[in-house]
């Protein structure tokens, strides 16, 4: 068989350029063939002789005679290598190669084991693809904006796994999707992040959801990924709110100024929704510095009760019930925020006092509704005064309405 296949190494050693793939998977078929004939008549052989004298099995032997006379012949093997990766190289710059052939030659390899498959392919494959990308980040990172980039960055990806699906062994999508985020995300996100006009700031402030989901996927599968774009993110809502809450402009109206806070939290409350997958962690970012800025106003308590009290005494001109209660919701995210939740008790108290005696309120479930969202943040302690207003409010009305009752049955007598 040595000498055999000796012979069948120069037939694909003079194979012409364009059919010398062709000519090793016609031989490869061939020899297959012929193992498997030879094994069925030294069957017998294989299953008592072999194992009793601790020989090699017959058709282990023969892929080893294959691999040592074929595959690492001194000619074929270097011509093998280069012609797969040229391969490789032409479809990722957008040529049709024959899929069918390469997936051929990959299941040879496999055959002839795992360690073969990866020191005559997956190693220098794995050493090219990241010397390609390599230079296909640079290139793109001097052309394209951060969303183009990231399209990009995408598509190599995807590009990659379903190379691996078509033609190479399972275990190599790891690998080479580890190259392609080493060298096209790892080695460029704080660059990326941070991109004149179109970084991730930009992405904020034009809500370019799409792009913004990108670049979480992408980073995300990266160490330190996220970090950094949560890093960018917290930095930039704490500048936001704090130009916000110390703007002398915004402090001359404190139903707009509690609105703006407000549209501040849904806008991010989104991004986080809809691109970061409701990732609690960017969450509890955005509820830290809503903390950082929100107090750095010391009228925020008083701000966020006035709010309150526009919205009991006439919201239900401008919103529904639900939502109204979806509002209240929202503004008790506020009040967590609060370091000073006394001073807002306090100025809540006042406000709900004068509604209540001027008969102003909207609906007393939605003040009763407030109250109860108050209690189960604070404990009863902390409503138990506002509760008590109710409750006077309730016996001064039964009493009132007590009195006329007797007052007309007297003057009925």
């Amino acid at each position: 068989m040595t000498s055999h296949l000796k012979e069948m190494a120069k037939s694909i050693e003079a194979a012409q350029e364009g059919l010398f793939l062709e000519e090793l998977n016609r031989k490869w078929a061939d020899h297959n063939k012929a193992l498997q004939i030879i094994r069925d008549m030294l069957m017998y052989m294989d299953r008592t002789f072999i194992p009793s004298t601790h020989k090699t099995p017959i058709h282990e032997l023969g892929l080893n005679l294959w691999r040592d006379n074929i595959i690492h012949s001194s000619k074929i093997q270097p011509r093998l290598q280069d012609t797969l990766l040229e391969l490789v190289q032409r479809e990722r710059t957008g040529e049709v190669i024959n899929r069918g052939l390469m997936r051929n030659i990959m299941n040879m390899f496999m055959d002839l084991g795992g360690s073969v498959y990866q020191e005559d392919f997956e190693k220098p494959f794995l050493e090219v693809s990241a010397d390609f990308y390599r230079g296909e980040s640079q290139q793109f990172i001097e052309c394209c904006d951060c969303g183009d980039y990231l399209k990009k960055a995408e598509k190599c990806l995807n590009e990659e796994i379903e190379r691996v699906s078509h033609y190479l062994d399972a275990k190599s999508e790891a690998k080479v999707t580890n190259v392609v985020e080493k060298e096209m995300i790892e080695s460029h996100m704080n660059r990326l992040v941070h991109l004149e006009n179109s970084g991730l700031v930009n992405m904020i402030m034009d809500d370019k959801y799409e792009d913004l989901e990108r670049m979480y996927n992408l980073f995300r599968r990266v160490s330190n990924g996220l970090s950094i774009i949560r890093d960018v993110i917290t930095s930039y809502i704490r500048d936001t709110g704090k130009q916000l809450v110390t703007d002398p402009e915004r402090l001359k109206n404190p139903v707009d100024f509690v609105q703006r806070l407000l549209d501040v939290k849904d806008k991010h409350d989104r991004i986080i929704s809809v691109a970061f997958s409701n990732d609690k962690t960017f969450q509890n970012a955005l509820n830290s510095s809503f903390q950082y800025f929100i107090n750095l106003n010391p009228q925020s308590p008083e701000f966020i009760s006035l709010f309150v009290d526009d919205m009991l005494r006439k919201g239900l001109e401008r919103v529904s019930e639900e939502d109204l209660e979806i509002v209240l919701d929202k503004v008790m995210m506020l009040f967590r925020c609060l370091q000073e939740k006394d001073q807002f008790e306090k100025y809540y108290r006042q406000h709900l006092a004068k509604r209540l005696q001027s008969v102003k309120t909207i609906s007393d479930d939605a003040e009763r509704s407030l109250i109860v969202k108050l209690k189960t943040e604070c404990g009863y302690q902390f409503t138990s005064k506002l509760e008590g207003m109710f409750t006077d409010m309730k016996t001064s009305q039964d009493t009132m309405q007590g009195f006329y009752a007797n007052m007309g049955t007297e003057i009925g007598d």
